[in-house]
């Protein structure tokens, strides 16, 4: 039987991801959250064979929380979950050692078969989703400057930003500055756009 961990935090998703595992006679879903952060904990509790993540949750994004499943059970594998299929997402799931990556619109045979593929020691990552990886490249920012943009995402002012990572107002402005113009944008705003449309943050 492969135990599988469901970490997702729309709950209709969720509960319509258990419920399609659990009608596989060869799957038993143990544990099921809403964030990241409690992935770990949860995953040492009941010892998942396979953890399905979502990339966009609370407390720890997906592939941030996978990172932290390798370092600390490195036993159980990770499978990405996605409804966004940006190329830079892929990327940092496969340097955060991730085993899988699904994208949400895929038909649910898919995601058991996949589950049963990463069980067995495959990699499974769709081959369109590769090629548009390579494409794109890996991210040109820093970890500092998507911490800032991550932050700046959120609409607060320059200041409060400094205060929330432990910055001088001066070093944001610089990181700002510098995220920008690697990602080619016209302003914050943009930088953050076009960063996230490429799955760097």
């Amino acid at each position: 039987m492969i135990r599988v961990l469901v970490a997702e935090d729309m709950h209709m998703i969720r509960g319509a991801l258990v419920a399609l595992l659990s009608r596989e006679d060869d799957m038993d879903v143990v544990a099921e959250l809403d964030r990241g952060d409690r992935v770990v904990d949860e995953i040492v509790r009941t010892r998942p064979d396979v953890a399905l993540l979502d990339i966009d949750m609370p407390g720890l994004d997906g592939i941030s929380a996978a990172e932290r499943v390798h370092e600390e059970v490195p036993e159980c594998r990770v499978l990405i979950l996605t409804g966004l299929s940006q190329p830079g997402y892929l990327l940092r799931a496969l340097q955060a050692h991730v085993r899988g990556f699904v994208v949400k619109d895929a038909p649910a045979q898919t995601l058991a078969d996949s589950i049963r593929r990463v069980v067995a020691g495959e990699r499974v990552i769709d081959a369109d989703m590769v090629a548009a990886a390579l494409e794109t490249g890996a991210s040109p920012l820093t970890l500092r400057e998507g911490d800032v943009l991550r932050a700046a995402e959120t609409g607060i002012s320059t200041e409060e930003i400094a205060r929330t990572l432990f910055l001088s107002a001066t070093t944001v402005r610089n990181y700002l500055s510098n995220a920008i113009t690697k990602t080619g944008g016209r302003n914050r705003i943009d930088a953050i756009n076009i960063a996230r449309r490429a799955g760097w943050l």
